[in-house]
């Protein structure tokens, strides 16, 4: 579903990798790693069709992506390594306001269950600003609990968060990769997911 060919990425006069080829199917997921600076959360990016490669092109069902343009994004799920949060919203009016932008029927009650599974129960109507590091990830990982877009592209998604909260989001993932959803992601973490088919790809070697 997801095919990836001889991807190079340059940032100013430094390339940051070359040659990186890859192919998911329904229910895989790859971990991408590499030291900082290797070109990771660019990879990401790329993938996301939020920024060009330098050499390489991505397919998606067998189509370049940047011929799918709105069709691919609409089967994309992207949360990046910054939460990507407003400071002022409370997180149930953060986690609908998502949904709204990403075309999603979210309601309430759904939101609400979502918050509490990840942990943030009494905090739904408590501005952002007030949450700790770790509240502030949890919040915008909420956005998981309810996300079935085919493919999750997900920089550091188990940064600030605590052994509990981990396992959460892996069994999140466990469960996307379960109903035949593919998954990339960086983590400097080993995090044990429980399901589906784990290839590696090290940047930077």
């Amino acid at each position: 579903m997801l095919e990836v060919s001889n991807l190079g990425c340059i940032r100013g006069e430094r390339s940051l990798f070359a040659g990186v080829g890859f192919h998911l199917d329904g229910g895989e997921m790859l971990s991408l790693q590499g030291r900082n600076g290797s070109g990771k959360t660019s990879l990401l990016r790329i993938l996301c069709d939020l920024s060009p490669p330098a050499a390489g092109e991505i397919r998606w069902r067998g189509e370049l992506i940047s011929k799918l343009g709105e069709d691919y994004r609409r089967e994309l799920c992207y949360l990046g390594h910054h939460n990507a949060i407003k400071e002022d919203l409370t997180p149930l009016e953060n986690l609908l306001a998502s949904a709204r932008l990403a075309g999603e029927d979210l309601d309430a009650d759904s939101a609400l269950e979502a918050l509490e599974r990840v942990g943030l129960a009494g905090r739904e109507d408590l501005a952002c600003r007030y949450l700790s590091q770790g509240q502030k990830r949890r919040a915008a990982l909420a956005r998981l609990v309810n996300e079935r877009r085919a493919l999750w592209v997900l920089d550091e998604p188990y940064v600030a968060l605590d052994a509990v909260a981990i396992e959460l989001v892996a069994g999140l993932i466990g469960a996307h990769l379960q109903r035949g959803g593919l998954v990339v992601l960086t983590t400097h973490q080993a995090v044990d997911v429980q399901a589906g088919t784990i290839h590696e790809l090290r940047l930077g070697e």
